[in-house]
């Protein structure tokens, strides 16, 4: 994309980022999901964060200028390079120049790399920061397994203790003490938590907890729903260390309609919000990543 954006700034305007964004999206001819796709930590658009990383490779190559914050501006450099009408603009291209070379460092010699030739080609092709992030996204899907590992080996009173503790950090209802509680291991018809909605309790909310490998059907849903019926409730959460089958989860749409709302809460999404809200886990270390302040440096 570093060649399409060159194109749009080849008449010496400056442009605003969000300027060549739209542009270069209309060249790949990106449908509006596509544009709208985030990366995986949620916190940017995959495409903006493309089209930044490509403007700023140029700038670091001398083929682009920044005359002010948030603007690209093409250089006599970067018009010279643009006249030989190169095929591509791509990181192999630009590292024939020693200033963007000194910047990007990286090592010279494959042979010392262990990736395959196919991993190479899909580093190179994303951004550091793509990078960064699926390499988080690696370790926390790790980490879950990590923990479903060891939820799966818990008493399954204990592992009701686990949801209430969950829900609690969530944000349910305040302390634990005053928001929650476990039901008895006998004579709970078929309700094994009860938690407030907020913290003044306006409403209570009924917890269903199994510690299963195998899927959960409709079949333990309906007893669920009958147990809610029994305590006039009408709301309720269902979670498993294992997953819901698909008959399952088409009886909690049929039944949401009726206005009964139970949420199905399955493993891996059961641990990923002990990850959020640090239940079962601790940091190990955390890494501050920062990037420089162009309001600091620059001005309108």
């Amino acid at each position: 994309m570093k060649l399409p954006a060159l194109d749009f700034l080849a008449d010496g305007q400056p442009r605003r980022l969000r300027e060549i964004y739209e542009e270069v999206g209309e060249k790949f001819g990106l449908t509006p999901e596509e544009r709208a796709e985030l990366l995986p930590s949620g916190s940017q658009l995959r495409w903006n964060n493309r089209v930044n990383w490509a403007c700023y490779d140029l700038y670091k190559a001398d083929i682009l200028l920044r005359p002010k914050r948030g603007h690209y501006q093409i250089s006599d450099f970067g018009r010279k390079i643009l006249a030989q009408k190169p095929a591509n603009l791509d990181r192999g291209f630009l590292r024939q120049f020693p200033q963007f070379l000194e910047w990007d460092k990286r090592p010279a010699k494959a042979a010392e790399t262990k990736t395959t030739a196919h991993e190479s080609e899909t580093a190179t092709s994303q951004t550091a920061h793509e990078r960064l992030e699926a390499a988080f996204e690696e370790m926390q899907s790790a980490l879950k397994q990590d923990l479903l590992d060891q939820v799966r080996k818990m008493d399954p009173y204990a592992f009701e203790q686990l949801v209430v503790d969950l829900l609690v950090a969530m944000g349910y209802g305040g302390s634990r003490a005053e928001a929650a509680q476990v039901t008895q291991r006998s004579g709970d018809e078929g309700i094994d938590g009860v938690i407030k909605e907020d913290r003044l309790g306006l409403e209570t909310i009924y917890l269903q907890a199994k510690r299963w490998l195998n899927a959960v059907g409709r079949k333990e849903l309906q007893a669920f729903v009958g147990a809610l019926h029994g305590q006039g409730a009408s709301k309720g959460v269902f979670i498993t260390s294992g997953e819901f089958a698909n008959t399952a989860s088409e009886y909690v749409e049929k039944i949401s309609q009726k206005g009964q709302k139970v949420v199905l809460i399955d493993g891996d999404r059961m641990a990923a919000l002990m990850i959020e809200h640090g239940v079962g886990v601790s940091a190990v270390k955390t890494y501050d990543l920062k990037r420089v302040d162009n309001d600091y440096f620059e001005s309108e």
